[in-house]
């Protein structure tokens, strides 16, 4: 098709010039190339577009209606090229966002408020749930992904990533006291999150020193949030991410407990389809996205 294309181009110029050599040196090429060009569309139609003479060549009447309809599609590809280019340029139309619950919830959404207030073309349809998407099957255009990073086509940049941490209520800790080292946890009921399989240990590390702990309690959930409402209820210990935490954590309602000790940190990356020329939209959200949270 794009041979077509191209070949309509030239029998727009050729028609409208007084030979094939003028519009060689129009279209930079030589005459013989102008008359192939011709040649090959009235092949395709059979029938002769132009009245050729040893010195100038006039359109048929066919070639007379075949010359509007060809400025009409090349008109039609240029517009099209333009709104692709304009979708190119500037932040439009519908964005596609997947990220995991808690992390969406508490750090994404205000990011993608400022988003939206800076570029109002956008429409932003954020999915939030804890497992992985596939992009392009659910026609997702960026993703937050938690942990590590197994779909190696996606086009993915690092984030800030996710430090764990282990905290409970006051009034949890006056009931049945302040562990001070992670062994101790056995002794508490820790509050487990489901996804992360049947068998519930938590991992600390100081300098060089790691200890894994089995914990046990008397609630599992496989939502951070309904987890931290039961920690904030006094129900037990919990350990989750500093996204989720860190306001209640500031404000009293949660004790962080042994903070010499670290849980594991989850990586965080934002990732995107593999397209070589990203429309605005994805480009600008991308790069909105790092600038605060990278």
């Amino acid at each position: 098709m794009s041979d077509k294309l191209r070949s309509m181009e030239v029998f727009i110029v050729a028609a409208t010039s007084d030979s094939f050599a003028a519009a060689a040196q129009i279209l930079d090429m030589s005459a013989v190339m102008v008359g192939k060009h011709v040649r090959a569309l009235e092949q395709q139609l059979g029938a002769s577009l132009l009245e050729r003479t040893t010195r100038k060549h006039a359109l048929t009447e066919i070639g007379i209606n075949y010359l509007e309809r060809c400025r009409d599609v090349i008109a039609s590809v240029e517009m099209a090229d333009q709104v692709a280019e304009n979708l190119r340029a500037v932040p439009q139309g519908l964005l596609r966002v997947s990220a995991p619950v808690s992390y969406g919830v508490q750090r994404l959404v205000p990011v993608i408020s400022a988003y939206a207030l800076a570029c109002p073309q956008v429409k932003i349809d954020l999915t939030l749930n804890n497992r992985v998407v596939d992009l392009a099957e659910e026609a997702v255009d960026v993703a937050i992904r938690s942990g590590a990073l197994h779909d190696t086509d996606l086009i993915a940049r690092s984030l800030r990533p996710a430090r764990m941490l282990a905290v409970a209520s006051p009034a949890y800790l006056m009931r049945h006291g302040t562990p001070a080292h992670p062994s101790e946890l056995a002794q508490h009921n820790c509050l487990a999150f489901g996804d992360w399989g049947p068998n519930h240990a938590w991992r600390f590390t100081q300098a060089e020193d790691s200890i894994t702990v089995p914990v046990q309690g008397a609630f599992v959930c496989n939502n951070g949030q309904a987890l931290l409402t039961a920690a904030l209820n006094g129900l037990g210990i919990i350990a989750q991410a500093d996204s989720l935490l860190e306001e209640h954590i500031a404000s009293g309602q949660l004790t962080t407990l042994m903070p010499d000790w670290e849980l594991p940190t989850r990586p965080l990356h934002i990732v995107r389809r593999p397209e070589k020329r990203p429309s605005a939209k994805v480009r600008s959200f991308v790069d909105f996205v790092l600038e605060r949270l990278g």
